[in-house]
This record gives C-alpha cells, sequence and structure tokens, in this order.
C-alpha cells in the first residue's frame, strides 16, 4: 500500500506523492465541488510534509490558504535515509591500493608473466600479483598446482584454492582433483574433503584420490564410508579404486571387508585381480596380525605366488616378531631366485651414508634439518626440555636402533639428537600454540622415534604430523594414526 507523503498547493487541486506513479481524481468540499486531482509521484525522497491540502475560494483568491499537517514522532524517509550509512562504503579503506574500482583512482594494469613465474618456483610472488589483480587463466591454474605439489606447502595451497573458488574455474574437475591430490598428500583430509564437497560434479578419480588419501593418512574407516556412498551414486568402481580401497581396510583393520570387497571386485565387477590386489590384500591380513591367514591365502591363491608376494608378508613376519615364518620365507625366496644367496655371502662395498633430512613448513616457508651439528642452536635447548619430560612420563630409550659400537651412554644420546627430534623441537618455538606441525623426512622413521613422537604429541598438547618415505603418521593424544605399524 502506497504511503502519502504531501501534498503541494496547486489551487483547485490536491497533489500527493508517494511512491507508486498513478493519479487519482475525487471531489473536495472546500474547492465547491470542483475536481481535485491527486497525483503520485515516484521520488518521495524531495519532500518534507507528511500531509499538505490547499483549498481555494473562486470569489477571492487572494484569501486562499495552505495548510500543513504533520503528524507527531514519525520520521519521515528523507530523515531515515539521512542517517543510513552507505553500504558501498564499507571496508574502502581496507582495500588493495591496486583493486580496480571507481573509488580507486590510481588503477593501473599490471603486466607480469604469471607462468613464467611458476615455472621459476615463484609461486608465492605469482599469488601476490593475482591479489592485486592479476587475472590467471586455466593453464596458469595448472602451474601453480603442480608447483604446490612439488614443494608439499600447504599454506601455498590454500591460497591457490581461495583464487580457484573466485575464478570461472571453481568448477573445473581436473583442477579440484589435483588439489583434493595435493591436500592428501599434505595430510590435511579436512581441506581435501572441503573441496570435495563443494564440487558441483564429480568423476570417478575424485572418488578414487579421497578413498586413497583417506587410507595414506590413516583414516580407512571414513574411506570405506566413502566407497559405500559412492557406489549409491551410481559409480562403478575400477581395479585402481579397489587398490585404495583394499589400503583403506588395511588401515582401518577391517579384515571381513577386506575379504568381503575383494570377492566384490571378481565377482560383481567382474575385475581379473592383479599382483598388487593380491599384496593388498595380504596387507590386511598382515597389518591386523592375521599371518596364518595371509598364508592360507596365498596357499589357496589361483596363480602361482611371486617374489613380491613372499617379500610382502615376510616384512609382517619381520614386524610381528614370527621368526620361523620369516626364515621359512627366507628359504622359499632362495629357491624362487638362488642368486639371493650369492648376493647375501658377496661382501658389498660400503654404503655412502645418507643424510637425514627434515623439513618443516613454517609461515609460508619451509626450513631443512640436517643432522650436521646438532648440539648447538635454540632447537638444541628446547629439545634438552623435552627429553626431560619424556623421561617422566615414562619414555625409555631403545637402542636397538643404534648399529654404531658405542657404549650404552652414547647410544641414548644419539638417539636424542635424531633429525625429526631437533625439527618437531625447532617447530615449537616458531609457530604459534596448538597448532599442527608438519615434517618431512627422506628416510624411514625409526621405532625409536616413533615412541618418542608420541610422548611428546601428548606433552605438548598438539598434533605432530611426520611424513617418511613410507606413510603419514598422525600424532596425537599419545596414539599414532599407523597403529605402530608402518
Amino acid at each position: 500500500m502506497a504511503s502519502l507523503v504531501s501534498l503541494q498547493n496547486t489551487g483547485n487541486s490536491i497533489s500527493f506523492s508517494s511512491h507508486l506513479k498513478s493519479s487519482i481524481a475525487t471531489k473536495h468540499p472546500l474547492a465547491l465541488n470542483r475536481q481535485i486531482k491527486l497525483c503520485f509521484s515516484q521520488n518521495p525522497t524531495k519532500l518534507n510534509t507528511l500531509c499538505t491540502y490547499a483549498a481555494s475560494n473562486s470569489n477571492n483568491s487572494s484569501n486562499s490558504s495552505t495548510r500543513a499537517y504533520r503528524r507527531q514522532g514519525v520520521t519521515t524517509h528523507r530523515q531515515i535515509t539521512k542517517n543510513r550509512p552507505n553500504p558501498r562504503k564499507f571496508n574502502t579503506e581496507n582495500r588493495n591500493e591496486n583493486h580496480p574500482s571507481p573509488q580507486n583512482p590510481t588503477f593501473q594494469i599490471i603486466n607480469v608473466d604469471l607462468m613464467k613465474l611458476c615455472k621459476e618456483g615463484k609461486v608465492k610472488e605469482a599469488l601476490d600479483y593475482m591479489g592485486q589483480g592479476v587475472v590467471a587463466d586455466y593453464n596458469v591454474f595448472v602451474a601453480l598446482l603442480d608447483a604446490c605439489e612439488s614443494t608439499n606447502s600447504l599454506e601455498l595451497s590454500k591460497r591457490v584454492n581461495d583464487f580457484l573458488r573466485r575464478s570461472k574455474f571453481a568448477g573445473d574437475i581436473e583442477l579440484n582433483n589435483k588439489l583434493i591430490g595435493i591436500f592428501g598428500n599434505c595430510a590435511s583430509m579436512r581441506d581435501a574433503r572441503r573441496v570435495f564437497d563443494k564440487m558441483r560434479e564429480r568423476n570417478l578419480a575424485s572418488w578414487k584420490m579421497m578413498i586413497n588419501g583417506y587410507a595414506v593418512n590413516g583414516k580407512g574407516d571414513d574411506g570405506l564410508l566413502l566407497f559405500e556412498e559412492m557406489r549409491k551414486g551410481g559409480f562403478e568402481p575400477d581395479s585402481e579404486t579397489f587398490l585404495a580401497l583394499l589400503s583403506a581396510c588395511a588401515s582401518a583393520v577391517a579384515v571381513e571387508e577386506g575379504v568381503m570387497y575383494f570377492e566384490l571386485m571378481k565377482n560383481e565387477y567382474r575385475i581379473v585381480p592383479r599382483i598388487e590386489h593380491y599384496i593388498g590384500i595380504i596387507g590386511v591380513f598382515g597389518s591386523s596380525g592375521h599371518l596364518n591367514e595371509a598364508v592360507e591365502f596365498i596357499d589357496n591363491m589361483p596363480i602361482e605366488p611371486t617374489m613380491e608376494i613372499w617379500q610382502a608378508l615376510k616384512g609382517f613376519a619381520r614386524i610381528h616378531g614370527d621368526i620361523d615364518l620369516e626364515d621359512h620365507i627366507e628359504e622359499l625366496l632362495l629357491g624362487l631366485d638362488p642368486s639371493i644367496r650369492s648376493e647375501n655371502e658377496t661382501r658389498a662395498p660400503p654404503r655412502k651414508k645418507l643424510s637425514m633430512i627434515n623439513m618443516i613448513e613454517e609461515k609460508n616457508r619451509v626450513s631443512e634439518y640436517r643432522c650436521i651439528n646438532p648440539f648447538k642452536g635454540e632447537g638444541n635447548e628446547k629439545l634438552k626440555g623435552l627429553n626431560g619430560q619424556m623421561r617422566e612420563a615414562g619414555y625409555v630409550p631403545d637402542t636397538r636402533y643404534v648399529l654404531h659400537d658405542i657404549d650404552q651412554e652414547a647410544k641414548e644420546q644419539a638417539l636424542q639428537y635424531h633429525s625429526e627430534r631437533l625439527a618437531i623441537a625447532y617447530g615449537l618455538i616458531s609457530t604459534p600454540a596448538r597448532t599442527p606441525l608438519r615434517i618431512i623426512k627422506n628416510l624411514r622413521i625409526c621405532g625409536d622415534c616413533h615412541n618418542a613422537i608420541k610422548i611428546m604429541s601428548k606433552i605438548v598438547g598438539r598434533e605432530l604430523i611426520v611424513r617418511d618415505n613410507k606413510r603419514f603418521h598422525h600424532f596425537r593424544d599419545g596414539k599414532c594414526s599407523c597403529r605402530d605399524y608402518w
């Protein structure tokens, strides 16, 4: 309903203004039965009074008067709009100096080759230019994601994701799949799941990468749930998807589900198992300690067991301490390849000593730690304090992992200064409290460091993520996602 805003003195007519554009003809008694025209205007903000009318006498036009009536305590539309803040002026002071907007007359077009910066590894510089208004095309986003994948930088990957969400390529399946893989390799399955959930369209690779990411990061149960969701969505799994699924079963120690999915692959989807699938089902048995069932499965295989299969079972026998089974498999391997005996008997030349390297990401930069001079620096002081707290919490050094011929005290000291512990100690003093630490290690983590980092995570109350050359280890509250198997 239109509200009346004002009347204007127009002789024998009364003009009303409102939001509607219309006119109404009526009779007014003061106008001596003359026609009064009520006119509605579309621009009410120019009017002040609420109600005004004019009455004119035909005998004496000089006696015509204009009276204005205003309702008390009513705020007019002009007063409201006068005090109302202009939403277009919000946050203008926080805009970038080169932000392209009508309020920024100093805006200039920046000419920069983003692709060249990506090829040179200057991802941060490229993202800074994009923040200043430089538009990236599809190939630039591909190059940015490739660079993030090679550096395993979680923070830079998040920035690329933010720019991708605001671009016209936000719904591209391949770019989103790349992001899922990168976040999985950075041990951030929460970010990977956010990307996955926001995808308007998905293909089979999207589901497979999510399931594999859950398996590698010790969240096999989530991978199994996602596989069932994928089947309900009408996607038909392929051979690679079942490999990721068996890995998720091994991570979740889901023996019955692993056997069920293996049979489902063969019978329902008519997929012929490859050597990798047989090794995967052996991993399901071996990770849960069911070594006898693994041996029985190998004996009933329709194909002849290969060296890869026996070597996989030998590794599980060593992990679970089954020496008899390990010796038996060693004999079988010698029967398959007699050259193994001669290789073991031949004295090998001295191996080149590998330098243990650990990298930690902190504040958009990656720091590298080598076990060269571990007794200097702030990280060493922090590590000394941690060692005392760990011993109070029940930590006992396992000197079996020190292969040097030195006394017991020297072995314990050598264990304390492994490079991953130094990286963690420095990360604790250089990153905000309660934030996760991500450590990348080029060698397999030793058993003593694995036990020590579990205790560290409980002491400092932070999630410590260590990626060695085998898998991801998520240490939290004194436990590891690998369940002490790696």
